[in-house]
């Protein structure tokens, strides 16, 4: 795809109607990223690949992107979904046929979360033409649109990385922006958030200091679409994320606080990072705090 013209994407969250509309344009690669966590007694929730899935329904012409192997979460890593190096992203993306001028728009089967982490992942090793498809494969398919069965293998294109590693930080980037009077934002549930119920990941509860908005209430559960636009920045605006310096959003383990990356970004503020680990590191070590209630 190199050498392409690039197609002009509309926004950094494209309908499924722009798509159907745009499927076949050249330089556009679309990608399924489906992920399924799947409730497991040993350790909560399993992370199964959506490969199975994808090749059973897709949008016509996409390929998929696994976040469960080594291309995507650093075997290396301590840590479940742990990101790569933006040069090794660089790498992957290329090997999949993203390109310096490949326009790239990804969506999820049921989660949207996983394609915002994708999006951030593009983010990360300085791709910007990318989007995530609102509303996703559920809305697709519940709109009528074609699937296909099956798998595609894009060619490779070679994808130059700028890395901007400054958009995900480790514990010490959160302990130095809780000190900085920073926004610490929770991507999990309310319940989560105040240590009630729901998956907890060794200690139940919050990273203290931190605000919460879900990112499962930033979706409407019929279309699987986002809520109004308004509706997310007033959630975001609540809780001074919007007003203040820097925001550094966590969850699990960086994926649903991926939603929370894209919207801010969306939303205007240039200064947001990504808690890559989040609570499946913090929780490791009794020192950092937590807080319930």
């Amino acid at each position: 795809m190199t050498g392409s013209s690039p197609i002009a994407l509309p926004d950094s969250l494209v309908s499924t109607g722009w798509l159907a509309d745009n499927l076949t344009a050249p330089g556009l690669r679309v990608f399924d990223t489906t992920c399924f966590l799947v409730p497991d007694p040993k350790t909560a929730l399993r992370a199964e690949s959506g490969r199975a899935s994808y090749e059973a329904g897709h949008i016509p012409g996409a390929g998929f992107l696994d976040i469960t192997g080594p291309e995507f979460s650093d075997p290396s890593g301590r840590f479940r979904f742990t990101m790569p190096a933006p040069e090794r992203l660089a790498a992957a993306f290329g090997a999949h046929g993203i390109g310096d001028d490949t326009a790239v728009v990804l969506y999820a089967a049921d989660n949207p979360s996983w394609a915002t982490r994708f999006w951030w992942m593009l983010q990360v090793a300085g791709h910007d033409n990318a989007a995530v498809l609102d509303g996703g494969l559920k809305k697709w398919t519940a709109e009528g649109r074609p699937v296909e069965a099956g798998a595609e293998r894009h060619p490779a294109a070679t994808l130059t990385p700028k890395p901007r590693p400054h958009l995900v930080v480790d514990r010490e980037g959160v302990l130095e922006a809780l000190a900085a009077g920073h926004c610490v934002v929770n991507a999990l549930t309310p319940e989560q958030h105040a240590g009630t119920g729901g998956t907890h990941y060794g200690r139940p509860g919050r990273i203290a200091g931190s605000v919460n908005v879900a990112s499962r209430d930033l979706l409407d559960p019929l279309t699987n679409a986002f809520i109004p636009q308004a509706e997310i920045e007033a959630a975001m605006r609540a809780v001074g994320a919007l007003q203040a310096e820097r925001v550094v959003p966590y969850c699990g383990g960086g994926i649903a606080a991926s939603v929370t990356t894209f919207w801010l970004t969306r939303l205007g503020h240039r200064n947001v990072a990504l808690y890559d680990n989040s609570l499946g590191e913090w929780v490791t070590d009794p020192e950092l705090p937590m807080q319930t209630g």
